[in-house]
């Protein structure tokens, strides 16, 4: 079989990144855009400036096309992936009437407030695909539910007047939506202009930013757990029916029309957690890791790998980034004496969010009442094969890791995949595309010390912070009133 080619765009809250990919699953050609710092107007509101998203997609596409030294024809579509949770306002004629609100925004979980300037609302998603093909269409997979009137059974708008009086949104300013794997429109010639893609190009709907990143990581089957290791860290699971009101998950549409994902509650700030304290060690720290031929990350690994499981007492709270209604929660390194070192701090920081994801994956298996028997890890955490020993310790499963783990780029090609009939379905797709790469298996005394340690005291530590945490978010908000 001649080889033909998907692109999958990932784009996220740092950066958009795009990639070639063939249908064996293989990148050819990436590149990425990053995205400009967020702006914030007024406490609470966290924005996209300007056109950012638009402009570093196109930056992203323009670097990929201009590499691309095959026939433009081979190229069958293009899936969008983009990050889900944000607001978008659009005007009549689907230009943006105010900045994308990110997923951190407090107002982009509020009631919608009518303004005769707002032609229309909907995701990201449906912004960048009009974008492209100047058709105002997105996916329902990507239309979260909480912030739009999504029927978690039709996959449609619903119908119910009760629902559509509360979102207070009016049916002719939503999006028309498709389901995950369709085409939504083609690249116009504006678009093929300001992109170096093909004019004509379909456009392929995918699902919000973790549903398809779980179908690229290949989750599909049961008895399979995913945790993604993002700016926000979750885990999920694949169900075939929606379970509403639920206290330790919530379900998600999943990137396979009418399937859905059972994802726990996570982390804020994610990997963010990581990068913040390899931050802190400086250019000294930077220069003494060239020095030795190394990377910042190989050099605090090597430390890190020194130190045993447990990091001799030292415990992390990983709540470095709040919620907007919870800002007295704070992040907390607890435990310290004279034997710890820089080492002892960074596996700290991997252990915390190990930890914290097992006690949330243990509520979610308990509710649906099945226990995962493995568990993949995607995101750039899992390139670290300490943090995959550490993460197979805690969890006392194999932890996999796929070739590619930037799975969204992946996920959304796979969509293209089935949607221009190259697979017949996606059960297909993704066992031509997605391919393990390695395995990490538990060692037994290391798994017993984590479950002693979670059971005994971490799980309950940040509750048992709590009450300090609030009395110190008072004193200094009265200092600063």
């Amino acid at each position: 079989m001649r080889d033909v080619y998907f692109i999958g765009v990932d784009s996220g809250t740092q950066s958009t990144k795009v990639s070639l990919i063939n249908q064996r699953g293989e990148i050819l050609l990436s590149a990425g855009q990053p995205l400009r710092p967020m702006q914030s107007r007024q406490a609470g509101w966290v924005e996209h400036p300007e056109d950012d998203l638009w402009d570093s997609m196109r930056a992203a596409l323009q670097k990929l096309m201009a590499s691309f030294q095959g026939d433009p024809a081979d190229i069958k579509g293009i899936g969008l992936c983009s990050i889900r949770c944000c607001r978008v306002f659009l005007k009549q004629d689907g230009s943006l009437a105010a900045p994308v609100m990110s997923w951190m925004d407090v107002r982009a979980y509020v009631p919608y407030e009518d303004d005769p300037a707002i032609g229309y609302t909907g995701s990201t998603s449906g912004y960048l695909t009009f974008r492209l093909t100047g058709e105002l269409r997105d996916t329902i997979a990507n239309s979260y539910q909480g912030q739009f009137p999504v029927d978690m059974l039709t996959w449609k708008w619903t119908e119910d007047p009760d629902v559509l009086a509360a979102f207070r949104i009016p049916r002719a300013k939503l999006l028309d939506m498709g389901l995950p794997g369709e085409i939504l429109g083609h690249v116009s010639a504006a678009a093929a202009a300001e992109t170096g893609l093909p004019a004509g190009l379909p456009v392929v709907a995918t699902a919000n930013d973790k549903a398809v990143e779980a179908l690229g990581s290949g989750l599909i089957e049961p008895q399979v757990a995913l945790l993604s290791l993002g700016t926000y860290i979750t885990s999920m699971v694949a169900g075939d029916r929606n379970l509403p009101d639920t206290n330790t998950f919530f379900t998600n549409l999943a990137c396979i029309p009418y399937r859905y994902l059972y994802e726990s509650t996570g982390i804020r700030g994610g990997m963010w957690h990581i990068s913040w304290f390899k931050s802190l060690l400086g250019e000294e720290f930077e220069q003494k890791a060239r020095a030795a031929g190394r990377s910042v990350e190989e050099l605090l690994e090597a430390e890190a790998a020194q130190v045993p499981a447990g990091c001799e007492g030292l415990l992390t709270v990983p709540d470095w980034l709040a919620p907007a209604t919870q800002l007295h929660k704070k992040g907390v390194m607890i435990g310290f004496d004279q034997r710890h070192t820089r080492g002892h701090m960074y596996r700290s920081i991997m252990e915390a969010i190990a930890l914290r994801m097992k006690t949330n994956l243990d509520g979610l298996a308990q509710d649906i009442g099945a226990v995962p028997a493995k568990l993949i890890v995607c995101g750039g955490g899992s390139n670290s094969p300490l943090f995959m020993q550490i993460v197979a310790d805690v969890f006392g499963l194999p932890a996999v890791r796929n070739q590619i783990n930037g799975a969204a780029a992946l996920g959304a090609a796979i969509c293209v995949a089935v949607a221009t009939g190259v697979y017949p379905d996606f059960a297909r797709a993704v066992g031509a595309m997605v391919h393990q790469r390695d395995e990490f298996r538990p060692d037994p005394s290391n798994h017993r010390m984590y479950t002693a340690v979670n059971a005994g005291v971490y799980r309950e530590l940040a509750a048992m912070l709590e009450g300090t945490l609030k009395q110190i978010h008072r004193v200094y908000e009265a200092a600063h009133r």
